[in-house]
């Protein structure tokens, strides 16, 4: 990597650390600094779990436990055991931590429209939409895809929508029964593999490997989040699936997909998947698609 991409990147996070006062005791002059009030704005007014909140913003365990004490102190949250599992701790804003919010959501408002105001109206324009460049990209370098059993909760989670999606989108609706019936134990060794892609520790993606013979293999189940779709999900989780094809000597991958869905056969076809012969009696597919490895 250019050592001169390196020293831009540390020259933009200096600039912005000292631009929005990252620094300071007292961000925003509210007292605390901007640990504890990011950590408010993450738990917001529909309140979190610990555990969320740790992956949201990449956190230990006793570093977030300190702080939320700290806002415990101010009586700004509350923090309780859950319901249904005593080990998951809930945290809440008090109706003090909700003001101490809304302080902050003025105030930061405010610090934005500061450093906006100077500017011409093109130049906002283009700071602007830098900015959610910068933030669509580094959201992408967030991504995290492994391989995970195809009958874990996040699994399970990812393919449930993955099929709601498929019933709303499909002419004829979904129905998971009829269709290529490639269940988990394909997609777990010895038989196939799947992989999961996480952004800030929840799972966004999924994608299957299911072997079709000693050679070949089929792509199954490549789905993304709509909120994570423009972050290039779908193309990590085949790159993914591809790497472990190669590693367990197959030669050829194959997929099919509805007519629906044309965003993913636009997707394959960049991939350097082409167009094929019917290769399976899937009642939903119209296309199918193979690459050589």
């Amino acid at each position: 990597m250019p050592d001169a991409a390196i020293q831009q990147v540390r020259r933009f996070n200096r600039l912005v650390t000292r631009r929005v006062g990252a620094l300071d005791q007292s961000y925003l002059s509210r007292g605390r600094p901007l640990g504890e009030a990011r950590l408010l704005f993450e738990i917001g007014l529909a309140g979190a779990d610990a555990r969320s909140l740790r992956a949201a913003l990449d956190l230990d365990s006793g570093y977030l436990s300190r702080l939320l004490r700290a806002l415990s102190a101010e009586g700004l949250v509350e923090v309780v055991r859950g319901k249904g599992d005593a080990r998951v701790r809930r945290v809440a804003l008090t109706a003090t931590g909700r003001a101490e919010l809304a302080a902050y959501e003025r105030l930061s408002d405010e610090l934005a429209r500061s450093i906006l105001a100077p500017l011409t109206s093109p130049e906002r324009e283009r700071l602007v939409a830098a900015m959610a460049e910068v933030e669509r990209l580094l959201r992408a370098g967030a991504l995290v895809v492994a391989r995970e059993p195809a009958d874990s909760a996040d699994a399970v989670w990812c393919l449930e929508r993955y099929f709601a999606e498929l019933a709303r989108r499909f002419d004829e609706g979904f129905d998971p029964g009829k269709g290529a019936k490639v269940g988990a134990e394909a997609m777990n060794p010895p038989h196939g593999w799947f992989f999961l892609a996480r952004l800030d520790g929840r799972p966004v993606g999924c994608g299957g490997l299911a072997r079709l013979g000693a050679e070949a293999g089929e792509v199954k189940r490549v789905w993304t989040a709509p909120d994570a779709r423009g972050l290039g999900v779908a193309r990590r989780l085949v790159a993914a699936i591809e790497a472990q094809a190669r590693e367990a000597g197959l030669a050829t991958l194959k997929l099919d997909t509805n007519r629906a869905l044309k965003e993913a056969q636009a997707l394959y076809r960049k991939l350097g998947y082409v167009e094929t012969a019917r290769y399976n009696d899937n009642p939903y597919a119209d296309h199918w698609f193979e690459k050589r490895l």
